[in-house]
């Protein structure tokens, strides 16, 4: 099929454009356009005949109207996601998350494309008020970021009911593994360990639902072979949880090594917007999608983490994030 990824050249976008070329795909691969010609992690995909990459922005409803013609199928993943960045530039966000999605949904209306696969996060539950959290769970913006990403869930679900667009809602949990920012919370912990003299973290007693990128893109593509998944949510989720105490000394064991862990004050998100909590159910997924996470319990995420870890240690690899964000 003809496929078009947004936001291609990021952390699941670059995995899953991976995946989709080895199953045959032709793959249009859009990257945010910058003057540096810089297109993220595409840089680390084999090129391919079936690769198409292009460069633009989300926000222009021209480009990417002229981008959706014939095209089958759109996985929108292009967003800001940074949480603490939301804090300063709200704005931002919700141009690109709500509006950047609202022109994808209006230019694959006009271009009948076939189906449309928009990515969530779990983010937009808030704090569990009710373990595993099934897709009915309650919505809570407790950050800007949050706040746009609902928006561009219910603008989705909105052009499906108004229009009948083939929209589908995928909704990860907190996807991990190899090529993630070094400002997430793994890679955070994982160079910190080797670079810096001690671990400098925000609150560890939160708990979330880490699901390794295997796992993730896995479901992306169970959702493409799917039918009769239109207009559903989804949640992609391992089911398994830890806080990030408990993150640390997995780390720490799977390492080899430890360091000490020191509270940052500038770590910590504001008391009503800390998410203290996020499991997810899969029955909708494993229902629906027939798909199942591999990493789901402790012997299964150690394996990840030394894949997640071996990755971050090789010099060629920790030389393609800023030097700064290293030390973050």
């Amino acid at each position: 099929m003809r496929i078009l990824i947004t936001g291609a050249d990021g952390f699941i976008g670059s995995h899953l454009t991976e995946k989709l070329l080895s199953l045959g795909h032709h793959v249009t691969a859009l990257s945010y356009y910058n003057s540096f010609g810089f297109i993220g992690w595409l840089n680390d995909i084999k090129k391919k005949s079936n690769l198409k990459i292009i460069n633009g922005d989300i926000r222009d409803p021209q480009f990417i109207e002229m981008n959706t013609k014939n095209i089958d199928i759109v996985f929108h993943l292009a967003a800001l996601i940074s949480i603490p960045h939301s804090y300063q530039s709200y704005y931002s966000y919700i141009q690109t998350n709500i509006l950047g999605t609202t022109n994808v949904l209006t230019a694959c209306k006009k271009n009948n494309v076939k189906r449309i696969f928009v990515t969530s996060t779990s983010e937009v539950y808030g704090t569990a008020k009710k373990v595993p959290m099934s897709e009915e769970h309650h919505l809570s913006a407790q950050s800007p970021y949050a706040a746009t990403k609902i928006a561009a869930d219910q603008i989705a679900v909105s052009f499906y009911k108004s229009f009948n667009l083939p929209v589908t809602i995928i909704r990860p949990f907190n996807t991990f593994g190899p090529r993630q920012s070094t400002r997430a919370i793994i890679p955070t912990i994982i160079n910190q360990l080797f670079h810096n003299k001690q671990i400098r973290l925000g609150n560890i007693n939160t708990k979330r639902d880490f699901t390794f990128i295997t796992d993730t893109v896995e479901g992306y593509v169970r959702a493409l072979k799917s039918k009769k998944i239109t207009g559903e949510t989804i949640n992609i989720s391992s089911g398994f949880e830890m806080s990030i105490k408990q993150l640390l000394n997995e780390i720490f064991i799977v390492a080899g090594r430890s360091k000490k862990v020191v509270t940052e004050k500038k770590r910590i998100r504001p008391d009503n917007s800390e998410v203290t909590r996020l499991l997810g159910s899969n029955k909708k997924a494993l229902k629906l999608l027939k798909w199942k996470p591999v990493y789901n319990n402790m012997k299964q995420f150690r394996l990840a983490l030394e894949d997640t870890i071996s990755w971050y240690n090789k010099d060629e690899n920790l030389n393609k994030f800023n030097a700064s964000d290293l030390y973050e």
